[in-house]
């Protein structure tokens, strides 16, 4: 087990480390994403801890399971933080609260008992990620190398058993890690990120990101069928819809090509995710696509809604 594929990273103080899956059914009705924190980025209570003195805000007294559900007439998000007590792992476990992901014979299995917010409703049962293509690559996000993203398993299958909302499924999935030293935005403005299954089993991932320095980052990959990395020349960045929430989104598509919003899925004061039809080297993708603010997160307002999203428990 490689790198971040590891449940036991070290965190220093004001510091992270998460764990994102995301899926599409073969059908394509149904959509999850999920993200386990250690040293919860997106918490206004570890935002506090921050602002009180980074030295001693402990990740490990903000852990979270984050789980998005999308389906026809469902949306469920998922996001309760939890304290040290409720956190146990180690390199192939992490258990946060009623919530575990262990590695078992190769394949990451997830058991899930969590309450949506703000309207209560349960998400429990299994999800079962087969890895088709793994890599132990990292990449650094900024210039001193203090966050790093890798693309665990860029290629996966995926099985979906939640008696909660009863859902039963099998889809495409891709896997991923970032680990930090420092807050977020304490070194990004905001950033791009965008993935998309290609023709023979290879994943396109694109990553842009504006850096507090002014300094910018692209990255544009193409993940093969065996975990090979080849960098690529980036197409051009392309305008999308802004959000409900207004935050500002670009995707990367041929030139000469409009990109289409196929289906927003988060809406958030500082963060969205959407599914884009586009083209990328020739080839029609959807791509699943975030766009993140750190501005807009770091805003006193938009902390003071957080908690209704995001409750804490012990």
């Amino acid at each position: 087990m490689a790198g971040a594929a590891r449940f036991d990273l070290a965190v220093p103080p004001g510091g992270y480390a998460w764990w994102y899956l995301d899926a599409l059914s073969d059908d394509g009705r149904h959509a999850l994403a999920l993200i386990a924190f250690v040293g919860s980025v997106f918490s206004p209570w570890y935002a506090a801890a921050r602002r009180r003195g980074v030295a001693s805000a402990d990740p490990r007294c903000h852990v979270a399971v984050n789980v998005a559900l999308y389906g026809p007439g469902l949306h469920r998000w998922t996001m309760t933080e939890r304290g040290a007590d409720r956190l146990q792992r180690d390199a192939r476990t992490l258990c946060i609260g009623p919530s575990t992901l262990a590695w078992h014979d190769g394949r990451l299995q997830v058991e899930l008992d969590e309450w949506a917010a703000p309207w209560p409703a349960r998400v429990r049962g299994r999800l079962v990620l087969e890895p088709l293509a793994s890599t132990g690559a990292n990449f650094a996000l900024d210039a001193a190398g203090q966050h790093r993203w890798t693309p665990l398993a860029p290629s996966a299958r995926i099985e979906v058993d939640l008696d909660r909302p009863g859902w039963r499924w099998r889809g495409q999935a891709y896997l991923d890690g970032n680990h930090g030293a420092r807050p977020l935005e304490q070194d990004f403005v905001r950033w791009d990120w965008s993935r998309a299954a290609l023709p023979g089993g290879a994943t396109g991932v694109h990553y842009d990101v504006q850096r507090r320095d002014g300094s910018t980052l692209g990255l544009a990959l193409r993940i093969a069928d065996d975990g090979a990395i080849e960098s690529v020349a980036a197409p051009p960045l392309q305008p999308l819809p802004a959000s409900l929430w207004r935050v500002p989104g670009m995707v990367r598509a041929d030139a000469g090509h409009r990109p289409a919003l196929q289906r927003r899925l988060e809406n958030g004061p500082f963060y969205a995710r959407s599914l884009v039809e586009t083209r990328w080297r020739g080839e029609p993708v959807t791509a699943v696509h975030e766009s993140l603010s750190l501005d807009r997160f770091a805003a006193r307002w938009v902390q003071a809604l957080l908690p209704f999203r995001m409750p804490r428990r012990g």
